[in-house]
């Protein structure tokens, strides 16, 4: 081409020459663009920086993956040092070494579930690549340390330096040994689920006002403690993502990029078992034989108030099945658990916020190395899916109900030891119905019409029976409207409708009227005008809720659930005279407590936070809420919130991505950090904030920039 060029320059033909040159320009330009997508280093930052929002939002650029990894350590550390080395010297199990008898139990069971030694092993595990982006980690954890050391509580210091190793065995505590069973769950020999939960949705392209596929996001769970999330943007090469880790998690757990995003749900999921076995000359019965146990010896320090170290042994006994938990009456407790042998979670996570399409993510789900949770998922191709995700073992007999009691362990027809493949979970894409819910409920109420079977798969995938109410809300707000706008699904997740009310209130307040006395006459009028949400200025929602804790709750209703009716079951009250007295007794409560009857609910509830002490809206998804919280009382008969809502995101994949998130509690915990409660405000609100994706919008809300 450019021999022509030259060939025709040489002809005195100025309009030719102006027109051959604008052609040329237009070529090169176009190479020029071809060459910059198609490789990443030609527009990789030469340097790696934090750009911190005035939210305290990290959003790191990173020049390559490792650096990208040690400014997320950094990040961490500068929200949430104390936190961070407090959740980590306890995953090591010397955390009563460190700070006292306070935490001999959680060093127990950290060491009888085996979590450092595993936590060695599977770091061995991991690829030459991801092994060194947790080294990377790990490193602008402690060069954070070293660089501020004054920042750092003395107590917390005796941590440091921390190690790649620690990072997996947080992991391990956090998703094994406390999302998949806990030691109180054990302790009882029972299956009961946890009270952590959430709320997912995804919304098809025919289903949303703006012909584009939306995601919400919505985890509840404690604000403290391990249950802590941290919201931070990601951009690497092939990489751009926007979402949230658990402290001390290295990769995010729910994210978004320019193509795709999923949130989790904690899901009806049974990852573990608990086994009797017969005892017997110092082993267990097992198939007509006598095993032994294989043993682990522990030598446990515990600080004392005087600062000296008292030393206290730990005897771990083993057997085929697992760790023993509990020994009496001549049997023995052993606990198994899923997911030992998979070790690359945190891969896994890391590269689902990597990919760009359905074909893509579910590649990498494929891994299965995420053991437990719901993945809600949603694209700019306009797909949504709903996969009930996790390590669910073959087991040879028993529905879901027999493999939440105790199992007999003498015999190896009980033993599971393989997990279903990807393909036998149960998952749905592109339902009919255009939309797909989970607020913890079973798999098989996702969205109706039904898309999901519970007959096509084995009794012990998960759970039949009632849909919980609060679950009901949310599928009830998704098909009652055809055409959802991104303003709209903002709004329904903010939603403080109690279900339960609109499903009894009829029922309860003639009952009232006919089987009450005066006082409960009272309370009946207040029901009937009250507007059956949870805001902070509804009356009768306090009187409702204490109504709702007299009662016996299994034998509350005349007719049960039933999937053929599922948003209008279960309903009538099965004895009303029981309900009037329960009514009553929760009148007279409120009445000595508050002065009156109709107190608002935000006087009764609130979120406090430092010097804040704001009315709360929203309550227990028991009541059918959608916008969950949790409540501890307070000494001032008061109640103040510990636990909900706390990472919501709400997305449409637009061009580009349009998005509004929130974090409860703030993006920080360390002391003096403004970002402690900056956002409780807009909580109380139900004010979501935008998220700043895009390098001009998070230069026009900087607040801090730290380059490496």
């Amino acid at each position: 081409m450019l021999n022509i060029g030259m060939y025709l320059w040489q002809f005195d033909q100025p309009i030719l020459k102006r027109k051959f040159s604008r052609f040329l320009a237009f070529i090169l330009s176009a190479i020029l663009v071809v060459v910059l997508a198609n490789n990443s280093f030609a527009t990789a930052p030469k340097t790696t920086e934090i750009l911190w929002d005035t939210y305290g939002i990290p959003h790191i650029y990173g020049k390559d993956a490792p650096s990208t990894f040690q400014a997320f350590g950094w990040a961490q550390m500068q929200s949430h040092a104390n936190l961070l080395l407090r959740l980590y010297g306890q995953a090591r199990g010397k955390a009563a070494e460190y700070w006292g008898e306070e935490y001999l139990e959680s060093d127990k069971w950290v060491l009888t579930m085996g979590v450092p030694n595993r936590a060695n092993s599977w770091y061995r595990a991991q690829s030459p690549a991801f092994r060194s982006y947790i080294n990377a980690f790990t490193s602008g954890i402690n060069t954070y340390a070293k660089a501020h050391p004054d920042l750092i509580d003395e107590q917390l210091k005796i941590v440091l330096p921390v190690k790649p190793e620690d990072v997996l065995a947080h992991l391990q505590r956090v998703l094994y040994f406390t999302f998949i069973v806990n030691q109180e769950q054990v302790t009882d020999i029972t299956h009961t689920q946890s009270k952590a939960g959430s709320n997912g949705w995804a919304i098809a392209p025919k289903h949303s006002a703006s012909g584009k596929a939306m995601l919400l996001a919505n985890p509840h769970l404690l604000w403290s403690d391990l249950f802590v999330w941290y919201e931070a943007q990601i951009t690497a090469p092939e990489m751009n993502a926007s979402g949230a880790a658990l402290v001390g998690i290295p990769v995010l757990a729910i994210a978004f990029n320019d193509y795709l995003g999923w949130t989790h749900t904690v899901n009806t999921h049974d990852g573990w078992d608990v086994y009797k076995l017969k005892l017997t000359d110092d082993g267990y019965l097992f198939d007509g034989k006598v095993r032994p146990f294989t043993t682990s010896k522990f030598l446990l320090k515990v600080k004392q108030k005087n600062g000296s170290l008292v030393e206290q042994s730990l005897l771990v006994k083993s057997s085929v099945h697992g760790a023993v938990v509990q020994e009496k009456d001549g049997f023995a407790v052993a606990l198994r658990v899923v997911g030992a042998d998979r070790p690359g979670v945190l891969e896994q996570w890391w590269d689902m916020a990597r990919s760009r399409n359905l074909t893509q993510f579910q590649k990498v789900l494929k891994r299965l190395q995420l053991p437990m949770f719901t993945v809600m998922y949603a694209d700019r191709a306009g797909h949504i899916m709903h996969l009930f995700n996790g390590l669910v073992p073959i087991r040879q007999q028993g529905d879901f109900q027999y493999w939440e009691g105790l199992i007999p362990g003498d015999t190896s027809k009980t033993l599971w030891k393989k997990m279903h493949p990807y393909q036998d979970l149960p998952r749905v894409i592109d339902p009919p119905s255009g939309w797909l819910q989970n607020a913890n409920d079973a798999p098989w109420t996702t969205t109706f019409p039904s898309a999901i079977k519970a007959d096509d798969y084995p009794a012990y995938m998960a759970p039949r029976g009632k849909m919980p109410f609060r679950a009901q809300s949310s599928a009830k707000m998704l098909a009652e409207d055809p055409k959802i706008s991104f303003v709209e699904m903002i709004k329904y997740k903010h939603s403080t409708k109690m279900e339960l009310a609109e499903r009894i209130l009829d029922d309860l307040i003639p009952a009232a009227q006919k089987y009450g006395d005066q006082l409960t006459h009272r309370a009946a009028d207040i029901l009937a005008a009250w507007n059956r949400n949870a805001d902070a200025d509804s009356r009768g929602a306090v009187l409702f809720s204490f109504w709702w804790q007299e009662m016996d709750q299994d034998q509350t209703f005349s007719i049960p659930w039933n999937e053929n009716s599922w948003c209008t079951t279960p309903d009538g009250l099965k004895d009303p005279e029981s309900a009037a007295k329960a009514l009553q007794i929760a009148a007279a409560k409120v009445e000595k407590a508050y002065g009156k009857l109709d107190v608002a609910w935000g006087e009764v509830f609130r979120v406090r936070s430092g010097n804040l002490d704001l009315p709360a809206n929203g309550g227990d998804g028991d009541l059918g809420i959608f916008r969950v919280l949790n409540f501890a009382p307070s000494t001032d008969e008061r109640f103040q919130a510990v636990a909900g809502d706390s990472y919501v995101a709400a997305i449409e994949f637009s061009q580009p991505v349009r998005a509004m998130a929130l974090l409860s509690y703030g993006n920080a915990t360390q002391p003096g950090s403004p970002h402690i409660t900056d956002q409780l405000q807009l909580f109380t609100r139900k004010q979501l904030r935008p998220v700043w994706r895009t390098r001009p919008e998070v230069l026009a809300n900087l607040e801090e920039r730290k380059t490496f």
